[in-house]
């Protein structure tokens, strides 16, 4: 009986684990991708973001996405961005909770509607759950909030970089294996 009992507890703990590890890549305006036909207020209304999640954003050369404040949201204000993207084929990841705004760096695009407007469950505490795709290669990605530290050694350009969110999942992770150790040494001295 025990040892039934012992089992469910580690089934419990992890599908615990499977379930709060868990991430959703959404590609932006679907087959359509980010583009001035995608209707991405419908695209976006029956989804629901979350800490972890990635936006893919797939388009042609005469675009790009540019990250900006509400205010240049609402008024399609492209030269004063917080974060620009150009190579076709950007994937963001959603490391913190709250609105996140993206318009078209083509001024008449995002007039025309090709913006996008996202709302993160959760604050800057709740936990990323799963490690977000990096952009590609070669990406010619520029951030204005974060500057770019140049590389002296090759070699360190192959190196994976980990999200907040994978670092968090991972020390869940962990405590849930510590606690299920420290359940079996419990239940062994109690002989249950």
């Amino acid at each position: 009986m025990a040892k039934v009992v012992l089992l469910l507890y580690y089934s419990l703990l992890f599908a615990f684990a499977i379930i709060t590890c868990s991430a959703t890549i959404y590609t932006v305006g679907d087959n359509s991708g980010w583009d001035i036909s995608s209707n991405l207020d419908t695209w976006s209304a029956d989804k629901k973001f979350k800490i972890g999640d990635s936006l893919i954003f797939q388009y042609s050369s005469s675009h790009s996405v540019d990250e900006v404040t509400r205010e240049n949201f609402d008024s399609c204000n492209t030269t004063n961005i917080l974060t620009s993207y150009g190579n076709g084929n950007t994937t963001v990841p959603l490391t913190r909770g709250g609105d996140r705004y993206f318009v078209c760096g083509n001024q008449l695009h995002c007039l025309g509607g090709m913006k996008l407007h996202v709302h993160v469950e959760g604050d800057d505490k709740s936990l990323a759950p799963a490690l977000a795709p990096k952009a590609m290669d070669g990406s010619n990605q520029r951030t204005a909030t974060v500057p770019q530290v140049p590389q002296s050694d090759p070699s360190s350009k192959k190196s994976t970089h980990f999200s907040k969110g994978a670092m968090n999942c991972a020390r869940d992770a962990q405590h849930l294996v510590y606690i299920a150790l420290m359940a079996t040494t419990v239940f062994g001295m109690l002989k249950i």
